[in-house]
């Protein structure tokens, strides 16, 4: 298909751009570096800002991802569709063990056919909304009255038995919608990145809990209301924002082989909850008309990680690793989450492939699933592959591995890496910087940051990094929810980002030595995926 990419005066922009903060960088690189080989090729860097602004294809690869193949929640027919293509695009690159890992169980895919909820009386209009993932449908367009049931602890169940048959059941009262009053998109400014630059770590993060303290109780309700005969759960959007976007994600208790009986539960948009709540406190019926066809699916039920290298020179038994989570969410298409990311590194092998540079250490591309249930995959991957140097179970490959870069904060520009507690890589990546500094990347934070799949490197005792990225509308407005769509990715942002990570991964693969690791006791990455 024709590539929505750069146009070509774009790319040329940007790569003039470039040149001249590459002139004004030469006096740093003239400085002597942390350590040898550390000072960047400027030739090098040039040739590889070329080819990723000039020849783009980073918007092209999003587009496949996002508007051909959509939403990529794990074990989904779309999902592994998207693999099929993802594998056959590395491979047309000539990227060699271009291959899908199976990484262990991780249960049913499911999928939504169809979707539609429509308030029939006592005024007819359309409902915005989303299936919950791995929820039951309803078997067909069925017609049935809204209630609302206010049940916040198991001693509430016997007060609404027998009342619910036969029900659409609204459980929220009802949420306020947050003003438009600040910036739905914003970027970092300079002090921001200076005040991160001088921040200290937080002593003792702990890793984010994906289970939820009322994770049981939620799965006691909707067994209950099973029970009881209820039509469908509605609930109002809430998290990422209001205005149409819908946070969306699904009752993870479903992909098991043991599920229990469960209803269809639907995500509305705050403002139709609002309407069908204040109508129901005049004492009118709120009539609706649902039609939500899911499907489960039983195979495959494994997991799986893609991969794929670009093999090394002398020192082709160490690696470099890249790499972003391929699953997503299923309300919109994963733009932002993430298949920014995957564009991103998928693109930066391109790039190292296409200027046909040879590197000491092989670089190998993963891209997860199972990250939006718990990390699944990069955990697996990592224990199978690495152990870990806290427990004694490090493997001869956690020895050889010299980094991890991974994207997932969005489809921001990247400002500069998260060091994760390790100091020693500072001036590493000062100097890897200094050439797209005039570009905004030009800052490391001592702290960590948590929720991607970097995290399982570090607790291994690996060096694992996260990109410091403007935070655009992420978090207000696309993140896990229906508005995560291509239109949400800026094209001039993933250039440059698969530039930088490409100039990074090259710097590592071709250094004298490793990436120096933290001394003494690991300290957990865990805060909060920002």
């Amino acid at each position: 298909m024709p590539s929505p990419s750069l146009p070509r005066s774009a790319g040329f922009a940007l790569f003039g751009r470039l040149v001249i903060g590459l002139l004004a960088a030469a006096t740093l690189l003239a400085v002597p570096a942390a350590e040898t080989g550390d000072q960047p090729d400027a030739s090098v860097v040039s040739r590889i800002s070329e080819e990723g602004l000039r020849h783009s294809q980073v918007m092209d690869t999003l587009s496949w991802l996002t508007d051909v193949h959509g939403a990529r929640l794990t074990n989904s027919p779309g999902m592994l569709a998207a693999a099929r293509w993802a594998i056959g695009r590395l491979q047309s690159w000539d990227l060699t063990n271009v291959t899908a890992e199976p990484w262990g169980r991780f249960g049913r895919g499911w999928s939504n056919e169809r979707f539609t909820v429509v308030v029939t009386a006592p005024t007819p209009w359309p409902v915005l909304g989303v299936p919950k993932a791995w929820t039951v449908g309803t078997g067909g367009p069925v017609t049935a009255e809204a209630i609302l049931a206010i049940i916040d602890r198991e001693e509430d169940f016997p007060l609404w038995t027998g009342r619910l048959k036969g029900r659409i059941v609204l459980l929220s009262r009802e949420r306020s919608v947050r003003l438009g009053t600040e910036p739905i998109g914003r970027r970092l400014s300079d002090q921001e990145l200076d005040d991160m630059s001088r921040q200290r770590p937080l002593a003792g993060a702990q890793s984010r809990s994906f289970a939820g303290s009322g994770r049981q109780f939620r799965r006691e309700l909707l067994r209950f209301l099973a029970r009881e005969g209820v039509v469908a759960v509605l609930e109002p959007g809430a998290g990422v924002g209001d205005h149409g976007s819908l946070l969306v994600m699904g009752n993870e208790d479903g992909r098991t082989d043991d599920a229990a009986p469960a209803v269809p539960e639907v995500v509305v948009a705050t403002e139709h909850y609002g309407r069908m709540l204040r109508t129901l406190e005049r004492k009118l019926p709120v009539r609706l008309e649902l039609d939500i066809r899911n499907t489960f699916h039983d195979q495959p039920r494994d997991g799986i990680n893609i991969m794929a290298e670009i093999p090394g020179t002398d020192r082709a038994s160490e690696v470099v690793m890249l790499g972003a989570h391929f699953d997503s969410w299923h309300g919109g298409t994963g733009a932002t989450d993430n298949a920014a990311g995957v564009a991103a590194t998928m693109e930066a092998m391109r790039i190292l492939k296409a200027i046909g540079l040879p590197m000491r250490r092989t670089v190998r591309l993963a891209l997860w699933t199972g990250e939006e249930q718990g990390l699944l995959g990069s955990r697996a991957y990592v224990a199978r592959h690495f152990g870990s140097s806290a427990d004694g179970t490090a493997t001869a490959e956690h020895g050889r591995l010299s980094a991890y870069f991974n994207m997932d904060n969005g489809a921001g520009a990247i400002r500069g890496v998260y060091l994760e507690h390790n100091e020693q890589v500072r001036p590493v990546f000062t100097s890897w910087m200094a050439p797209f500094a005039s570009m905004g990347m030009k800052t490391t934070a001592l702290r960590g940051t948590g929720g991607t799949d970097h995290v399982p490197f570090d607790q291994a005792g690996l060096p694992a990094f996260q990109f410091i990225q403007d935070p655009l509308e992420y978090f207000t407005f696309s993140h896990h929810s229906n508005l995560d769509l291509y239109e949400r990715v800026p094209a001039e942002d993933l250039s440059r980002n698969a530039v930088f990570i490409a100039s990074f991964v090259y710097q590592a693969a071709t250094r004298d030595n490793l990436l120096p690791r933290k001394p003494g006791p690991i300290v957990p990455a865990g805060l909060p995926k920002r």
